[in-house]
């Protein structure tokens, strides 16, 4: 019997355990089938835990009882950190102060040979116990920016869903706690059995990278005060079809062209060019969702004349060429890809 600890705080999001859990349970019922014996002992077991052994709140308010509290000297084969719900990243960090009894407790088990693993910002927590230096990491596409800043000796691979090193694994943004638990199984249980649990629960496997779901996030647009730089935002979107002139946005701006380079590296981390490309590209991505538009008609209107060079920063960006993308996130496809029972029932 192998054994898993769920290390739970106020704020994580319920999922976080009850969607793992659901892929244990059903580990551990196609177990007994494979071997024609319902009571067959589990293969998997599991306890939910917090730093002081007292329920924990999630970020919906729901509550969550627990087995216990915290043991960082108990057997454990996996220790589950939960992500917590992340909008105000200073705030979230901090937090950080008031979990150093967890954090202690998991380097203690990693040293022990447990095998430590969290999703989206539950990355945060394993980099700040300090075991992911010098190590592979993912997290949430969107905390990227805070993580590098506050942890630069992460080895940092925002795009990948899934990394894991000496016994240390992190997923991507939140429902990659599916992906992690089917990668635990796998680790613990044998490639059959989480490859069959994966099928009979409609798990995608297959998702390899993040890059498809990235967008400019509020923190990237608006996450610094310089009004200059937030001039020279609003002037690209107005102007996004045209050529991309430096001096006329400089001139627009009454400053140097060497002034508004240096201002925007500051403000957002990019030259001018390097945040309009990453600009027109989210406007392209918004239009393949939901203007119905073809390929070369986004590319025109997000200012690339030259269809090649449009598709090929596309997949650069995206990891999906234009058509691709449209065909996997357009809302116009949803709306009609209905079974065509679905169509008849309703007379169409």
């Amino acid at each position: 019997m192998h054994h898993i600890r769920f290390w739970a705080f106020d704020g994580i999001l319920a999922s976080g355990i009850s969607g793992p859990i659901d892929v244990f349970t059903t580990a551990n019922t196609m177990w007994a089938d494979l071997h024609r014996d319902p009571d067959l002992p589990p293969l998997l077991e599991w306890r939910i835990e917090s730093p002081n052994g007292r329920p924990v709140q999630t970020a919906s308010g729901q509550i969550v009882n627990v087995d216990g509290p915290i043991n960082p000297h108990t057997h454990a084969d996996a220790i589950i950190v939960p992500g917590p719900f992340v909008l105000d990243t200073p705030r979230f960090l901090e937090r950080m102060g008031s979990l150093q009894t967890l954090l202690a407790a998991l380097r203690k088990q990693h040293k022990r040979g447990a095998m430590i693993a969290s999703y989206c910002s539950g990355s945060f927590i394993l980099a700040e116990a300090g075991l992911l230096d010098g190590r592979p990491a993912t997290t949430h596409w969107a905390l990227a920016k805070s993580f590098r800043q506050r942890y630069p000796k992460v080895d940092l691979h925002v795009a990948e869903v899934m990394t894991e090193q000496d016994r240390i694994l992190c997923s991507g943004a939140v429902t990659t706690y599916f992906n992690l638990a089917l990668r635990l199984l796998e680790r613990l249980a044998g490639s059959n059995l989480a490859a069959a649990t994966g099928k009979m629960l409609l798990i995608d496997t297959n998702r390899i990278s993040q890059t498809s779901y990235v967008t400019l996030t509020v923190q990237d647009q608006q996450q610094h005060a310089d009004r200059l730089v937030k001039r020279g935002h609003r002037w690209m979107e107005k102007n996004l079809h045209r050529c991309f002139r430096l001096d006329e946005l400089a001139d627009h701006l009454a400053v140097s062209e060497r002034t508004l380079n240096r201002r925007f590296k500051k403000a957002v981390g990019q030259a001018p060019l390097q945040y309009l490309q990453a600009l027109r590209i989210e406007v392209a991505k918004r239009l393949l969702e939901t203007s119905g538009l073809n390929v070369e008609t986004v590319s025109e209107r997000t200012g690339y004349a030259d269809l090649s060079t449009f598709r090929r920063l596309f997949k650069r960006k995206t990891g999906l060429s234009p058509r691709d993308y449209q065909r996997r996130f357009s809302r116009r496809h949803y709306a009609t890809a209905r079974p065509d029972s679905v169509k008849r029932r309703r007379g169409t």
